[in-house]
């Protein structure tokens, strides 16, 4: 690039590569940790060769796509800042509806009863609800929960040890007690006391959607079970009961046309209350139910 190294340089060179000037302002401020405010006072400043190197490579892997949070490593979801790497998904706004949803059923009811005893017998705090995020990838719903529920007794499962990684990375650097089991679905749950709430984020894009070659930095294996998307969603509705208390909910999140299909599944396993949430673009983004008892 011809531009003189400063920051405005930078950006302008940015722009006219083909990056639009807000993303061009959030890469300078996350590589230099400064706010928008400093890059205009300061925007004759010059930038030393690295730092202008730095700044070039990740244009380089922004106009190929490469999405922002993992540049910069991190993505704020419900009010919590998260590391991200590309062996997560990246938190999306609508899943944030998913957790108001979680929080709703939090009741103060919940964790009395059969799952009590249990959770006793298993030497956990019976007053407790037990939660569970299954696929969990960064973490963002098992630690926003946590964040807002610290009472609560929650888990976070993922296939993928790198996954799970940067989940208790998260949960240890916000601190928040969430504990990370490594297998897949219910697999690593075997024993355990049964849950008040089962939550989950699963792949469900179908394998030949067109939408999956502008996420193809993001793991293929957490959009998509391949065939219609159904499969994952078919199977933690299939076995949920298994590992629901009596009156526990079951609440996952789909394609915004995949709806009917999921509380058709959850009426036909024998959930009662089924519902649906929608999401910030008035998508039905949600569904879930309660196991009765």
């Amino acid at each position: 690039m011809n531009e003189p190294s400063t920051v405005a340089g930078a950006q302008r060179a940015a722009i006219a590569a083909g990056l639009p000037r807000q993303e061009a302002q959030y890469l300078l401020q996350a590589l230099l940790g400064v706010s928008r405010a400093w890059l205009i006072s300061h925007d004759t400043d010059v930038l030393g060769g690295e730092t202008r190197r730095r700044f070039d490579h990740w244009l380089a892997q922004r106009l190929d796509q490469v999405p922002l949070a993992y540049l910069t490593g991190e993505k704020e979801f419900f009010g919590l800042t998260l590391r991200v790497t590309p062996a997560t998904l990246i938190p999306r706004p609508d899943t944030e509806v998913l957790v108001v949803w979680a929080l709703e059923c939090l009741g103060p009811a919940l964790g009395s009863g059969a799952g009590a005893a249990t959770a006793a017998a298993a030497g956990v705090d019976p007053s407790a609800p037990r939660v569970v995020d299954l696929g969990t990838g960064s973490g963002a719903i098992a630690l926003a929960i946590k964040s807002r529920r610290p009472d609560a007794d929650v888990r976070m499962v993922d296939a993928s040890p790198d996954a799970l990684s940067v989940a208790r990375d998260n949960a240890t650097r916000l601190a928040l007690g969430v504990e990370g089991h490594l297998g897949s679905w219910f697999e690593p749950l075997a024993g355990q006391a049964p849950f008040d709430l089962i939550v989950s984020n699963p792949p469900y894009v179908a394998g030949d959607d067109h939408h999956l070659a502008a996420l193809r930095h993001e793991p293929r294996m957490a959009l998509t079970p391949e065939g219609d998307g159904l499969d994952d969603l078919r199977h933690l509705v299939r076995h949920a009961p298994d590992r629901l208390r009596p009156g526990g909910w079951l609440l996952l999140e789909h394609g915004w046309d995949q709806a009917d299909a999921v509380m058709a599944l959850l009426r036909e396993r024998g959930f009662v209350d089924v519902a649906n949430r929608r999401d910030l673009g008035d998508q039905p983004r949600a569904s879930g139910g309660r196991w009765p008892g």
